[in-house]
């Protein structure tokens, strides 16, 4: 696959964004079982589709989730992480298992907190170096 195709395509729009997620449950308790972390991965996967986005990995430890999203630039980060926080606690609170429920109390299952970290692409240094090359003549010179 050429790398013109990995990229995706809309009406104004050529995009490649991807993020890294991590979340951490209330009080980062352990208390991310396989079960029910086949409960998130079911709501994600659900929430990428409604969203127009895709869920590309994901992972866990019991006391955190990682996933890699790919989403289009119509959609704010925040939005993306809200609904995938919201949909997924509501269901595995829903589910209710033991491993949740003996340790985690009230509605709340994630910590109001998370980590986004924009991935992909090119380093920064390749980057940099391509748009300070663009610079014409009579640009002012460089902030580095």
């Amino acid at each position: 696959m050429s790398a013109q195709e990995d990229f995706r395509r809309g009406r104004h729009v050529v995009f490649k964004l991807h993020a890294h997620l991590v979340f951490v449950p209330k009080y980062r308790r352990k208390v991310i079982s396989q079960r029910a972390f086949a409960i998130l991965e079911e709501a994600w996967s659900r929430v990428c589709a409604d969203l127009e986005t895709t869920l590309l990995e994901a992972n866990f430890e019991p006391d955190h989730v990682h996933l890699l999203v790919e989403y289009p630039p119509k959609l704010a980060l925040a939005r993306l992480v809200n609904s995938l926080k919201g949909v997924s606690a509501r269901r595995l609170r829903a589910a209710d298992l033991p491993e949740v429920r003996d340790k985690l109390w009230g509605s709340h299952f994630w910590s109001p907190s998370y980590c986004a970290v924009s991935c992909g692409g090119a380093p920064l240094e390749t980057i940099k170096a391509y748009v300070e090359q663009q610079r014409g003549a009579s640009a002012p010179p460089s902030r580095a």
